[in-house]
């Protein structure tokens, strides 16, 4: 198993990372740009940004790459839980999170038979976290333990686990798989 890493806002760097790869069996794309804030306080900068990283640059991950895949393929693009839980400040992040379901389902279609799947974490204990600092970020998970069902903060192995089942399982596509806990419960 290898691993790439693309530039998803450049075209050329996606048409180049194809050439350079040839046969692919499986594409995941977890890139994220987060665009947060009031819709008063929103960049557009941000959002653009955050559009190219999740629903732009894997559909041009789409168009160089599947021409390589093998129908048993499978494409795996990332969502977020904001898409099913609205919540103040998150719109950006909500809007471009449906997209890239959207963008799966289309893509599953027009695909087929190479599979394409979405998964959407919830909270997960990643890097992406600490810059509300030690406390802020200790504050906020206890928060959302208390609140999402599974009582519980995701892991990464719990999204890998996500992942690898979008790969493997040859009766799914077309599908957002929820990897949070229930957290648009709470």
């Amino acid at each position: 198993m290898t691993t790439e890493s693309v530039d998803l806002t450049d075209e050329a760097s996606v048409a180049a990372l194809g050439e350079r790869l040839g046969t692919v069996d499986h594409v995941v794309s977890t890139a994220s740009a987060r665009a947060r804030g009031r819709v008063a306080d929103l960049d557009r900068d941000a959002v653009r940004l955050s559009f190219d990283t999740k629903v732009i640059g894997p559909l041009m991950l789409a168009k160089h790459l599947a021409p390589r895949i093998p129908a048993s393929g499978s494409f795996t693009l990332f969502s977020g839980a904001a898409a099913a839980k609205i919540a103040v400040g998150t719109l950006a992040v909500a809007i471009t999170n449906g997209a890239a379901e959207v963008l799966a389902r289309s893509l599953a279609l027009e695909l087929a038979p190479i599979r394409v799947n979405a998964i959407s974490p919830g909270v997960i204990d990643t890097g992406a976290w600490d810059g509300f600092g030690e406390e802020g970020k200790a504050e906020y998970f206890a928060d959302i333990r208390a609140r999402n069902p599974a009582r519980r903060i995701g892991t990464t192995d719990d999204v890998a686990s996500a992942v690898l089942f979008a790969m493997t399982s040859t009766f799914l596509t077309g599908e957002t798989v929820h990897i949070d806990g229930g957290e648009p419960l709470s």
